[in-house]
């Protein structure tokens, strides 16, 4: 019943991955010290495959199209999920999204639109910068 798989490490012998599950919500497990941990539902309501980075050590967020068309994220501080919060967007929620950081002072998300171009959002280390259609 998933759409498809996202994974990402932040560390050596690390990786989280992201999927949903059975009941439309967002599924989340890590391998840390050679095993995989328990499964966890961090809720949402995503409508296609999820994107996931890392940003720093031990520091996660992870982006889901929602069926409002929207763009919704929940970032991971090395100690608990953040709540769910809207970026926006007017994004076809088949699409999923892509996402990659180089630093906490940038984390770059990616989606397709309703209009079938390529949208991008950013955060440049003190808000998120506002969509812009790239061209395909």
């Amino acid at each position: 019943m998933t759409d498809g798989i996202a994974a990402v490490s932040w560390g050596e012998g690390r990786i989280d991955r992201f999927w949903i599950g059975p009941d439309g919500d967002l599924l989340h497990a890590a391998f840390d010290g050679g095993r995989w941990l328990e499964t966890e539902s961090l809720g949402g309501t995503p409508a296609s495959t999820p994107g996931v980075t890392a940003w720093a050590e031990d520091q996660l967020q992870v982006f889901a199209v929602f069926p409002d068309g929207e763009l919704w994220n929940r970032y991971w501080d090395g100690t608990s999920w953040h709540p769910w919060e809207s970026l926006a967007g007017v994004l076809d929620p088949a699409g999923g999204a892509a996402a990659s950081s180089w630093s906490a002072d940038r984390i770059d998300v990616w989606a397709a639109g309703r209009d079938g171009r390529t949208w991008h959002r950013w955060w440049d280390g003190r808000s998120w910068v506002p969509w812009e259609q790239l061209e395909d």
